[in-house]
């Protein structure tokens, strides 16, 4: 048994299930820009800009599905499945009755959002109906969210694996029957798009809830929604509020930079949002190796396997950037003719080639920050993630966003400037705060002290420096 639970958290059979499920939520992506740049531009520039405004509505109940996520694995290293699973049932619960909260405000605030971010006069009823109709099955993204991130942290890659490869098929089959009219669909375009959304999600809810019920040992029951334990929520919060305020930062920053592209023109918006499309594919490799260190950083470290868990946020990083860097050259050799995929407009195309090389230069930078700043969540340091996500996203990647884009006329090169100049330096501050090991010194001399309380003997000092053995 002790066996099969260590295998169980090995980095490959944690990454490649990540990796397939992204993949395959990243395709639903690529799938609404495909369909829906046959509708109009205008289109992929609301869906753009819409996808931007719930993320930032994500943000709520994201900070308690990640702080639970963490909590769980750390949980379940330590060996206290019964803890485990009382955080999975509170962040279940608090996310759903979030979900439901943001909901009503998408679809009733639709219109007062897409002004917000001043999109043109013309796009404003596509945003309008996207926006609301989407925005209306939150509840069933927070559910969705946080049953994935549960289910993912307690081991089962494999079962969220699944669930997107449903969500795919049916979103797919519904995309091209509400906007082809095929199948006996009416043809509803943009407005089909949103409702074969809202579709798939409901059905992936259905089954991550399913997969839920047994994902611990003891199963779970209706009496179980109430479930509340006012520590382990503590506990959430203090691992979650400040990657909240991460994520926050992050999607508030993006929207602000959508919203200086916005003032750009729409043929600006559309190109960013496939550029963004295609990077993704380039990054989703090594994302999924940074989500599976994260996973298997916390198991160690809640197992008092300090030593791995430090030399685990090295492997696993180092990985994925190789695996990034090499998709990085796939995407420059044929970016050509992915982009001709999506649009057919010059202007656009011209934009996009011209960032190409800038985009791809982004890649490297976004691995190293997203490899150590989750190896860094993993173990609790959260707080300085934060920090430093609040003074370079906002003061680096926004402000030289307005200043080279906006003020000195570079465009979206300028924008893309930005953003690198943020990744390298917050991927710079994460490797120094990694190599300091300021959590894990601390853990191992818990460790060592209460191993020499039971011993008697005095504590030692080579608790930290044991790390670098």
């Amino acid at each position: 048994m002790v066996q099969t639970e260590k295998s169980k958290f090995t980095l490959w059979l944690l990454a490649w299930p990540i990796f397939v499920e992204l993949l395959l939520q990243l395709l639903l992506g690529v799938v609404d820009t495909l369909m829906v740049s046959r509708v109009s531009d205008d289109a992929v520039a609301v869906v753009g800009l819409a996808n931007q405004v719930f993320q930032a509505m994500m943000i709520l109940f994201m900070t308690v599905a990640s702080g639970a996520g963490i909590l769980i694995a750390q949980k379940l290293g330590a060996k206290q499945n019964e803890e485990a699973r009382t955080v999975a049932i509170m962040a279940t619960t608090v996310s759903g009755l979030i979900g439901i909260v943001l909901s009503v405000v998408l679809y009733k605030e639709a219109l007062p959002l897409a002004r917000l971010f001043q999109l043109e006069d013309r796009l404003l009823p596509l945003a309008q109906t996207y926006i609301s109709i989407v925005g209306s099955g939150m509840v069933l993204t927070a559910l969705t969210a946080a049953l994935s991130t549960v289910i993912r942290n307690t081991g089962n890659t494999k079962g969220p694996m699944i669930t997107a490869i449903g969500m795919n098929i049916i979103h797919i089959l519904f995309n091209y029957g509400f906007i082809y009219g095929a199948f006996g669909f009416p043809q509803l375009g943009l407005t089909g798009v949103a409702i074969s959304t809202l579709v798939s999600r409901l059905l992936a809810t259905c089954l991550l809830l399913f997969m839920f019920i047994s994902a611990f040992e003891r199963r779970m029951t209706w009496q179980d929604l109430i479930v509340f334990n006012r520590k382990l929520f503590g506990a959430i919060l203090k691992i979650g509020w400040p990657m909240g305020v991460n994520m926050s930062s992050w999607v508030l920053s993006q929207l602000t930079i959508y919203t200086v592209l916005a003032t750009m023109g729409a043929r600006e918006l559309a190109a960013r949002t496939y550029l963004n499309t295609l990077e993704s594919i380039c990054f989703m490799l090594g994302y999924s190796i940074a989500l599976a260190v994260q996973i298997q950083i916390a198991h160690l470290y809640g197992a008092g396997r300090m030593k791995e868990a430090y030399r685990s946020g090295y492997r696993g990083t180092w990985i994925g950037l190789g695996l990034v860097c090499f998709n990085s050259l796939i995407l420059f050799f044929t970016f050509k003719s992915f982009l001709s995929f999506f649009t057919s407009d010059v202007d656009i195309l011209k934009l996009g080639f011209s960032c190409l090389g800038l985009a791809l230069v982004l890649q490297p930078g976004k691995m190293i920050n997203m490899g150590f700043g989750n190896a860094l969540s993993a173990i609790g340091d959260t707080r300085f993630n934060m920090i430093i996500s609040l003074i370079s996203m906002w003061g680096v990647a926004a402000g030289l966003s307005y200043y080279l884009g906006l003020h000195s006329g570079w465009g979206l090169a300028g924008i893309y400037v930005a953003m690198i100049c943020d990744e390298y330096l917050r991927g710079l501050l994460v490797v120094i705060r990694w190599r300091q090991m300021k959590y894990l010194r601390r853990a191992e001399a818990n460790k060592v002290n209460a191993a020499n309380l039971k011993t008697g003997a005095s504590v030692t000092e080579s608790a930290g420096t044991s790390l670098h053995a």
